[in-house]
């Protein structure tokens, strides 16, 4: 089938379907990863969004269950140079097409994501449709940049509540076999397991499994749950996890974050969760010009000197002239120098912007878990 992607600034490119049929819409975006397209298309935080990947195939290892995020994919579309026909992987039960066909997500391929993923980083993401499956006026280009056109800004949308928990739910444990903490760490298997509450802002799964993998029984609220009903539990600590979008209009996250703050629990956040601690400590947000969203991006922690290789997924950032005294930042990004994580200097709080949970490094930033977890034994 014919399918075309339309930019908002009238660039469109022709191509052929690689998905379901159908019109999608959504804040089109690249992802520098080399793999996990699977991880990337169940992501919640990519809801709202039409996902280019830079690496030229896709889809050549098929699709695992087990390497799912979240229930099934998220994002709003999905583009690529070229999909692989051929799933060769002894985990794989099916084709990347197949699986985008039955969980009806539109994509495009055989188009030059290298030119895209040029317009991008110069003119910053921007809204686009993707088209396939039709013909005459369906696919009139001139007609699909007006669709873009008139498509929802992400800057101003709550987009966490499309992807949140319905209710509180308790993670089941995982064998910390195949789960378990990186050669080094300390084994906490001697310990009492540790009480987390977590925010679903859109969560990765992974994220369970390594807090539960470090020794924690988890228990997930609806993003909207507040504060007071987390803390009814005693939790010995509670957790901000990442989510989509702009942390700006999410008012009812950011008050629970504060309450959360004066109540002297440990709290750690990753991503939105990161991004909902800093304004609830005092800062404020921007929107970056064409995000952060790879497997391979250098973060210093400025206390050691030491470089992280870090998975990321955000397109906006806290603003440092923004905050207080009392907060301090305690990694920073090495390609563009924004804030990547933050720590309260008498609270006991802190997160960062990427993601530990994804191992890119692939250990390089799974202490910061232990450091959670020691947080709470401090106390």
């Amino acid at each position: 089938m014919n399918a075309i992607l339309a930019l908002e600034d009238g660039t469109w490119y022709r191509g052929v379907a690689a998905g379901a049929e159908g019109v999608a819409y959504g804040e089109v975006v690249f992802n520098t990863s080399m793999t996990g397209y699977q991880e990337v298309l169940t992501d919640p935080s990519y809801s709202g969004q039409i996902v280019t990947m830079t690496c030229p195939e896709i889809g050549n290892y098929g699709i695992a269950p087990a390497d799912g995020e979240s229930r099934g994919p998220q994002v709003a579309g999905f583009i690529m140079r070229e999909e692989s026909p051929v799933a060769s992987n002894w985990r794989s039960t099916g084709t990347l097409r197949e699986y985008l066909v039955a969980h009806r997500i539109v994509a495009i391929a055989d188009i030059d994501t290298r030119a895209l993923t040029r317009l991008l980083r110069s003119a910053g993401v921007m809204r686009g449709v993707i088209a396939t499956g039709a013909t005459g006026a369906d696919l009139d280009p001139k007609a699909l940049v007006a669709r873009a056109k008139a498509a929802p800004k992400m800057e101003g949308s709550d987009l966490v509540r499309g992807v949140t928990a319905a209710e509180a739910f308790d993670w089941p444990q995982e064998d910390p076999g195949e789960f378990g903490v990186p050669a080094g760490t300390e084994a906490r298997g001697a310990r009492r397991r540790l009480k987390i509450a977590a925010y679903d802002f859109g969560m990765k799964w992974n994220i369970m499994r390594r807090l539960s993998a470090h020794g924690c029984d988890v228990r997930v609220y609806p993003a909207t749950a507040p504060a007071s009903e987390l803390l009814a539990t005693n939790p010995d600590g509670v957790f901000l996890s990442n989510g989509p979008g702009d942390p700006a209009p999410l008012t009812y996250a950011i008050d629970n974050a504060k309450a959360l703050v004066a109540s002297n629990v440990p709290v750690f956040g990753i991503c939105l969760g990161h991004q909902i601690l800093g304004l609830a400590m005092g800062g404020t947000t921007f929107k970056l010009k064409f995000g952060h969203r790879g497997a391979n991006h250098p973060v210093k922690k400025l206390a050691s000197g030491k470089v992280e290789i870090t998975s990321q997924n955000h397109g906006f950032a806290v603003d440092p002239a923004s905050l207080p005294d009392d907060v301090e930042v305690t990694h920073v990004n090495l390609y563009d120098g924004t804030i990547e994580g933050l720590r309260h200097r008498t609270r006991p709080v802190f997160c960062v912007q990427y993601h530990p949970e994804a191992s890119p490094g692939p250990h390089d930033a799974d202490y910061l878990f232990d450091d959670f977890l020691t947080l709470i034994e401090s106390r």
